[in-house]
């Protein structure tokens, strides 16, 4: 097929309006939304993080997420590609472990950007309060969108709701 043309679409969706916050931030502007997303990240260890590679190309990777304080928080072991991909780029997306495949409870995403957490009290303080592998990359995720989508309970439609830094709460149907 050399030779021939190919134009690619691109769809060219608006970013969040509102600077990236910590877990506990958007906790606050969307209280409801929070605590069920929280819900689907802890119901299932192992979850699915985006990042971009230096190449711009995305990468998907298996990760753990926790909650310290106010702090929503993934860790990498030291020199993994996606905490590479993490330093050189600080934007991602982390999606929630689908579970058993019926949606029950929704499907949880969260993006934005991270902060990576070096040397310094912060991290003492964190290791000391929490039993995790080391050495580590140890990052907190500043959200910019949060979103939750759910199959109705009629099964009717497919409802997606979302919070961007900023804004208000938003639901949308799609039958």
């Amino acid at each position: 097929m050399s030779g021939i043309p190919i134009t690619l679409g691109r769809t060219v969706r608006r970013a969040p309006s509102g600077p990236p916050v910590a877990w506990a931030e958007a906790a606050r502007q969307a209280t409801e939304l929070t605590d069920r997303v929280a819900a689907r990240f802890t119901a299932h260890t192992h979850h699915v993080l985006a990042t971009l590679t230096a190449s711009g190309a995305p990468r998907v990777s298996g990760t753990e997420v926790g909650w310290w304080g106010e702090e929503l928080w993934l860790g990498s072991m030291l020199g993994a590609r996606k905490a590479e991909d993490l330093r050189a780029d600080p934007r991602f997306a982390l999606h929630s472990n689908p579970g058993d495949g019926t949606m029950r409870g929704g499907d949880a995403k969260v993006s934005g950007l991270v902060v990576e957490v070096g040397e310094g009290a912060v991290l003492d303080a964190f290791l000391a309060a929490n039993d995790v592998p080391q050495p580590l990359h140890l990052f907190f995720l500043r959200l910019q969108a949060v979103t939750l989508t759910e199959v109705a309970d009629d099964g009717g439609a497919l409802v997606i709701t979302t919070w961007r830094s900023g804004e208000a709460v938003s639901t949308i149907r799609r039958t």
